[in-house]
């Protein structure tokens, strides 16, 4: 009997260092979420109503070092969530208009700051974060894979409070 407590016991150790029995390497599983799609009016519904069952990747998701791509990209998908839920609860916007304007500031927010992060390491940046202007948004929408920000089936997420970078003021936008 005491061996099989053992192997209980191990097993649990197991899938408690692989944060639950998911040992996916964290590039793989930010690349379905990464990078988020550009707020338009054909997503505005799903990224407000679904906010809550999108991924969100706390810093216990990845492991203690290493994946600094990973954890750059997933931080940024942390804030435009966050921020979105700003433009879509937060009382800053009213009406589809202002809520679809906040929400693109956010997600132009949350990506510049990913590229300032991209450039402040010594790796070559994100292929979208090399382009300027329009050009580098274009880009970015181009490879999200979630256009539509269909929630995750099942899925909630976890709280990650907001940051303070993001503000928008709709007299200034």
């Amino acid at each position: 009997m005491g061996w099989k407590s053992t192997l209980v016991t191990i097993f649990i150790i197991q899938l408690t260092s692989l944060g639950g029995g998911q040992n996916t390497h964290p590039d793989v599983l930010l690349g379905s979420d990464f990078p988020p799609a550009r707020p338009s009016l054909n997503n505005l519904n799903a990224i407000c109503l679904h906010g809550n069952g999108r991924s969100r990747y706390p810093a216990s998701y990845f492991p203690p070092s290493g994946y600094a791509y990973a954890r750059r990209a997933g931080k940024a998908i942390n804030r435009v969530e966050a921020w979105f839920s700003d433009c879509c609860f937060g009382g800053v916007a009213q009406g589809n208009e202002q809520i679809l304007c906040c929400a693109n500031k956010a997600w132009e927010t949350a990506l510049s700051h990913f590229c300032i992060e991209e450039f402040s390491t010594m790796t070559l940046p994100h292929k979208c974060c090399e382009k300027k202007g329009e050009d580098r948004w274009n880009c970015f929408e181009r490879l999200a894979s979630n256009p539509s920000y269909q929630p995750l089936p099942g899925y909630i997420a976890p709280v990650i409070p907001p940051d303070r970078i993001f503000t928008w003021d709709p007299n200034t936008s």
